[in-house]
């Protein structure tokens, strides 16, 4: 049975835009994925060490008939793939991808836990989500939509692409 997954994408490093299309490609390609639908892309000041570039992110959505832990698995794979090495917390990152939500399920492993616990703090994650579907709700039932009101300001710009 088929599951939507929410995916945050996010890259500073070696041609971010080029990233965020090279990741997209990548999850289309998933086996027993389709890739939905994809936000616009945000300009995002870094959270954490301010020393690095800008962030651009975005969000796709998935249909996947893979369990959670097989399609972390397989994100990272797509991380590892383009070039992702794990310096520092919050650090500067050729791709990261971050298993937001999936379906109505909350999830606590030491691997994974959904909904993202991040996702009420991180401008650059509710707007692209809420691009994406203006009526989502996690699985506690806080509306995207209201979590965006109260998040703090991360210096979030739309990106123009010409």
């Amino acid at each position: 049975m088929s599951v939507t997954a929410w995916i945050g994408l996010g890259s500073n490093l070696e041609s971010p835009l080029q990233q965020l299309h090279l990741a997209l490609e990548a999850l289309h390609q998933l086996p027993e994925t389709t890739l939905a639908d994809a936000s616009p892309i945000y300009r995002s000041s870094p959270v954490g060490p301010s020393d690095q570039p800008d962030f651009l992110n975005m969000a796709a959505r998935l249909e996947t008939d893979l369990d959670a832990t097989t399609l972390l698995k397989q994100l990272l794979r797509i991380e590892d793939a383009q070039g992702r090495v794990r310096t520092r917390a919050w650090g500067p990152r050729v791709l990261d991808l971050d298993l937001l939500l999936y379906g109505r399920e909350t999830i606590a492993q030491p691997e994974l836990t959904v909904p993202h616990p991040e996702i009420p703090n991180r401008d650059f994650v509710l707007r692209p989500l809420l691009d994406l579907d203006p009526d989502l709700t996690l699985p506690d039932d806080r509306r995207i939509e209201d979590l965006l009101r109260e998040c703090p300001d991360n210096g979030l710009t739309p990106v123009t692409l010409a």
